[in-house]
């Protein structure tokens, strides 16, 4: 896959722009990534459906409800982050990929750059389908939100872009730790599990943890309430302070997997 790339641009001379079209060339000749993007999307817009089929109270944050879907389907735009970093260790392609990009850095670079562009753009499709889709489907009696509402235009948007950060995540934990399962292990627990037990045991950390960022704060309309339980409910973060989170989680995550790809022998 490389070595029409390769044959265009001197030994040893690749920029991001040749980087990337490598990159490019890789992710697109995978039938796996493909198939996982279109499940992900329609797992995204049926469970949306589903929920909003269920939903009875039109006072409720119906926008909320139909980007339901989001959240499981965050999993598995995670888990392609991982395994496209990871599948080049597994199957020893990675040393060909350092061999034609010496600069290491600028291969992860390149990798995020393009994974992130069409996660985004898959993310923001399936969101705003998601949406359109539950607004066709809700019970009579219960009106469906439009886009110029306040709030609404930006939890569709920002929701779609968590596929995107919360997959570079992915990406960047596949640099640190190269095992697939390893790595997958680490971004499930710290994306889901571990969030519910802060949220269950502290609940000030609660509202940083990714799952609960996506949940609570980018795909609502609203401030969220918890009713009668409104001592234990944390103070959730903002949609910008959500999406800022997020941003950290993943260039973090990217800086410490290209600062180890840079010093570890492939």
């Amino acid at each position: 896959m490389t070595t029409t790339a390769e044959s265009r641009v001197p030994s040893g001379r690749y920029g991001l722009a040749q980087a990337a079209r490598m990159e490019w060339i890789k992710l697109r000749s995978l039938r796996s990534t493909w198939w996982t993007l279109i499940v992900t999307a329609v797992g995204t817009v049926g469970i949306g459906i589903a929920v909003g089929l269920n939903t009875r109270n039109g006072a409720g944050d119906v926008t909320n409800n139909a980007l339901a879907g989001v959240v499981p389907g965050l999993l598995l735009t995670g888990v392609l982050g991982v395994l496209t970093m990871t599948s080049e260790y597994s199957s020893g392609t990675i040393r060909a990929t350092l061999a034609a990009v010496p600069r290491r850095p600028l291969v992860l670079v390149a990798k995020a750059a393009v994974f992130g562009a069409v996660t985004l753009i898959v993310g923001e499709v399936a969101s705003f389908v998601a949406f359109i889709a539950v607004g066709a489907a809700l019970r009579h009696g219960v009106v469906a939100p439009t886009l110029d509402q306040p709030g609404v235009l930006r939890a569709v948007a920002v929701t779609g872009a968590g596929f995107c950060l919360i997959g570079l995540l992915g990406l960047g934990l596949g640099a640190i730790i190269r095992h697939s399962a390893a790595a997958v292990g680490v971004l499930v627990a710290g994306v889901y599990v571990v969030a519910q037990f802060i949220g269950f045991i502290a609940h000030g950390m609660a509202s940083y943890m990714p799952i609960l960022i996506v949940e609570n704060s980018l795909s609502t309309t609203r401030p969220v309430t918890c009713g009668t339980d409104a001592a234990s409910c944390p103070d959730f973060l903002s949609a910008g302070a959500g999406l800022g989170v997020l941003c950290l989680y993943a260039a973090v995550a990217l800086a410490v997997g290209g600062w180890l790809l840079a010093k570890r022998d492939a």
